[in-house]
């Protein structure tokens, strides 16, 4: 039991000390090792260097092998989409569009729109900022809502819902069950139509309290912050063709193209299957295209291509460096006797692969503070017993696929969630006057979601 123990620390030490600002990077190995190191008392051997090179290594270099493509065009994607002023374009157009009274809908979707496009949430919440304060200051809207209209449109539904969403979370589950981007469109839509309007259901309520109350935008010291400066951005449809190129490519690409080509040299050449890489090969292809396109289309708008696409590499490293540090972290954890009985208890709650699928991929989630590094964790683990178990009660693979990626979305934005205390440090707010309200739109209605659609591809909805 002191095995078990020594995981328990090693978690908590890891989701206290990313809270208090320590890079997951030192963290995670040491952490990792601090666990392993427990299992003497269980009897067990300790090899603390063969775990760290031959464990913790080997698998954080299969994960950036594995995913790191995605993670460098999708930072080169919104580096390029943000450099030059398309993301921020699509957000003056959309506040233009809905008018006034309906601030907080054009938030949400500004950061939806360009989100599902590939643009990652952390360029979102940068680009979208001073726009929403503005808009906000105007209306005289409380800026505490603020950061939760970001999170929800950029953390919640685009991140893990809506079908060919490129973001990483969605592309993680179809290595494991042979799907694609588009997998299981019906409870894709479901989970984000939940997600959507019950977090704005919950914002709406908010500010009705607060007008109630007499309680208005507030006095946070960003009088400097006026929208953002028109005169050079693209117009709209220069700004979202980029976007459209990657959401209408990696469907022609997944669906139509690479499911035509012969492949069996991959079998024969590479050990691996057309099912296994379909997805990644679409989504890398269409990421190429958007930008390239972004590129072409508003060359003279950039101050340095090159400058750019250098910032943007270079986000992509500590990007998928923290991911794969969990990764490597978790997989140490996995293999120590000790874990075998938190296993057993995650997977063992009910029969029904959803439901430890979801609860798996939630908890671990919430335990890294990383929707991907918990994602990857439970399917690297599990992924194989889960796809089993499915095949035993007639479950579709896509539904597999859904319910890993909406319960990954749930527990990972805890208060020590990188994403959420970086949010907090754009908008310059804190998480005594946000978390709440990030909370039950990042956590609580995603998590309602995910037993909705539990529920319905248990009955065979895909």
């Amino acid at each position: 039991m002191l095995g078990v123990f020594g995981i328990i620390l090693s978690l908590g030490l890891l989701m206290y000390l990313a809270y208090r600002g320590w890079s997951v990077i030192i963290l995670a190995p040491i952490l990792a090792l601090l666990a392993a190191a427990f299992a003497i008392f269980d009897g067990g051997s300790v090899h603390l260097l063969a775990t760290y090179t031959e464990g913790f290594m080997v698998n954080l270099a299969n994960y950036v092998k594995n995913y790191f493509p995605v993670f460098l065009l999708g930072a080169l994607f919104g580096k390029v989409m943000d450099d030059s002023g398309a993301a921020k374009a699509i957000a003056v157009f959309v506040s233009s569009k809905i008018g006034k009274g309906k601030e907080i809908w054009a938030v949400v979707l500004s950061c939806a729109i360009i989100t599902y496009g590939g643009v990652s949430l952390f360029v979102a919440a940068f680009a979208i900022y001073p726009i929403g304060a503005a808009l906000f200051k105007e209306a005289d809207i409380p800026k505490r809502l603020l950061p939760p209209a970001i999170a929800l449109g950029a953390f919640t539904f685009t991140m893990t819902a809506i079908p060919g969403t490129p973001q990483i979370q969605n592309a993680i589950p179809m290595k494991y069950f042979g799907t694609d981007a588009f997998a299981a469109p019906i409870l894709g839509i479901v989970a984000a139509i939940i997600m959507l309007f019950g977090g704005m259901f919950w914002l709406s309520t908010r500010l009705a309290k607060a007008r109630n109350a007499g309680e208005g935008y507030g006095n946070h010291g960003d009088s400097h912050l006026h929208g953002t400066d028109t005169s050079n951005l693209p117009s709209f449809t220069t700004a979202i063709l980029p976007i459209l190129v990657v959401l209408i490519g990696n469907f022609i690409l997944s669906k139509r193209v690479f499911p035509n080509i012969d492949a069996k040299y991959l079998e024969t050449d590479y050990n691996t299957t057309l099912a296994a890489v379909l997805g990644n090969w679409s989504l890398i292809v269409s990421l190429i295209l958007g930008v390239l396109l972004a590129i072409i289309l508003n060359y003279k708008r950039f101050d340095n291509v090159l400058q750019c696409l250098r910032e943007g590499v270079q986000g992509s490293f500590l990007a998928i460096m923290n991911t794969a540090s969990e990764v490597g972290y978790g997989n140490v954890i996995k293999t120590l006797a000790a874990f075998g009985i938190v296993a057993a208890g995650m997977t063992s709650i009910s029969s029904n692969p959803l439901v430890g699928e979801a609860i798996s991929s939630s908890v671990l989630a919430g335990i890294t503070g990383s929707a991907s590094g918990g994602l990857s964790i439970a399917l690297e683990t599990f992924g194989e017993t889960f796809l089993a178990r499915a095949s035993e009660f007639g479950i579709d693979p896509q539904v597999l696929h859904r319910v890993a990626s909406v319960a990954c979305g749930g527990l990972d934005t805890l208060p020590h969630n990188g994403a959420v205390i970086t949010l907090l440090g754009i908008t310059g707010m804190t998480h005594k006057q946000c978390y709440l309200n990030i909370g039950m739109c990042t956590v609580v209605i995603p998590l309602i979601a995910c037993i909705a659609i539990i529920i319905l591809g248990s009955f065979g909805v895909v």
